[in-house]
């Protein structure tokens, strides 16, 4: 099993590209089941999750065209030939994004059978809320043996769904479904992230009316079919903070090409009150830290547009080596500060109790062997070994493979001192 091995203490300089938003991609290639005809998406990120979801579609029967250059980040899907509307779960398990294809299956063929999702393992994440607003369309869902089985033998109608919480994708899965239903659909308190914009804006290239985007309101008036269409995927929100985070605990100074202040608000000012600055530029954005100490301040995740979730672990490590204590504080799921004890072993000061985590910052952190619990998890163990001294060894970094490109590739231009080691 593949390590990482990081000797830290390395600022980081120079320009890193951003790329598509995987958390973006995989409904868009769901969204491709929606039509007969050729769906291209550009800026595709190349990552295990996209390779999981590609496998899961063309065993499904959708025909894919990939580039023959590696340069070439785009793809090509046409469903014009489903087998039958079966995800099976040898290929569900290994990614809890693969439930994203039950709705456009049921709505365009009136039935659906999809294994009961895997993932990482980062709290319950049920998907009641996708059934229930699927039933209020008009499915008829019963779960089986491990699998959901839905049907909709009079077609899918319109309705009044209210999500009594966010859910994203919750939000993707009943746009899809209300694309191709009769009548109209309004969704209430749904999610606004750019994912779920990027989603939507995909979905009116390919002949969907939908008004409301970006809001908590959306009107989908079913239309009887969609076509092909091109759609640039979104740049990957959680990749410039990421990328961010590790070039301010390095007291370094980099642009992210093809990153926008727009998808980070709410990072960038909390990096801002920190004494990091992310300003925008003719390619992208530059980040860099402004004062010789970090300062510790409080967070809290919430749905978009506030604090990503996703960027809880990032944050947590640039605040290991912050003056003063900061709060962390996760309301979005369960069992998310897995990577508390490994960033303790690396000298960190946290404790945590329940939904939140108390991180006293310490003048240094110290290489150490670590073990990665989630995609999230490992990351922040890169950001902070990267600010380490000595040496860190991060295992299980398949988790890593999951959700960043070329990961260590684009740390290694800007100077880190950054290798895989296999085996």
């Amino acid at each position: 099993m593949d390590r990482i091995r990081i000797v830290g203490g390395v600022p980081l300089r120079g320009r890193i590209p951003v790329s598509g938003a995987k958390n973006a991609a995989l409904p868009l290639m769901a969204a491709s089941l929606l039509s007969d005809e050729t769906l291209t998406l550009t800026n595709l990120p190349r990552l295990a999750d996209i390779a999981s979801m590609e496998h899961l579609l063309a065993e499904l029967g959708v025909h894919i065209s990939s580039p023959t250059s590696s340069a070439d980040a785009s793809l090509s899907l046409r469903a014009n030939s489903i087998k039958e509307p079966i995800a099976p779960y040898d290929i569900v398990r290994k990614m809890r994004a693969s439930v994203l294809v039950l709705a456009p299956l049921l709505a365009r063929y009136g039935r659906a059978q999809v294994s009961l999702p895997g993932g990482c393992a980062i709290g319950t994440r049920p998907i009641d809320l996708h059934l229930r607003a699927l039933q209020q369309l008009g499915a008829e869902i019963e779960l089986s043996e491990g699998y959901i089985k839905a049907r909709c033998p009079h077609g899918l109608i319109g309705a009044h769904v209210v999500f009594p919480k966010v859910t994203v994708g919750g939000t993707e899965n009943t746009l899809m479904a209300a694309v191709l239903a009769k009548g109209e659909t309004v969704i209430s308190n749904a999610a606004r992230e750019p994912e779920v914009i990027d989603l939507a804006q995909c979905l009116v290239a390919m002949g969907a009316d939908i008004s409301g985007i970006g809001s908590d309101t959306l009107h989908v008036r079913g239309v009887e079919r969609l076509h092909g269409a091109t759609h640039p995927i979104v740049p990957d929100r959680i990749e410039i903070g990421t990328f961010a985070a590790a070039v301010a605990i390095t007291g370094g100074d980099v642009e992210l090409v093809g990153g926008r202040r727009g998808l980070i608000d709410a990072v960038a000012d909390a990096f801002g009150q920190a004494g990091v600055t992310i300003e925008e530029t003719t390619d992208g954005l530059r980040v860099r830290r402004t004062q010789d100490r970090l300062t510790g301040i409080d967070v809290m995740t919430e749905p978009f547009p506030g604090f990503p979730t996703d960027m809880q672990a990032q944050f947590m490590a640039l605040m290991t080596i912050a003056d003063g204590a900061s709060m962390i504080t996760e309301t979005i799921f369960e069992n998310r500060f897995m990577h508390v004890p490994e960033l303790c072993r690396m000298g960190a000061q946290i404790n945590a109790h329940g939904a939140s985590a108390i991180v006293r910052g310490v003048s240094k952190l110290s290489g150490a062997p670590v073990m990665a619990t989630d995609l999230r998890a490992s990351v922040s163990l890169v950001v902070a070994a990267l600010a380490a001294q000595g040496e860190t060894v991060i295992n299980r970094v398949y988790h890593l493979d999951r959700g960043y490109e070329r990961l260590e590739e684009k740390l290694v231009a800007c100077g880190a001192q950054i290798e895989r080691v296999s085996g």
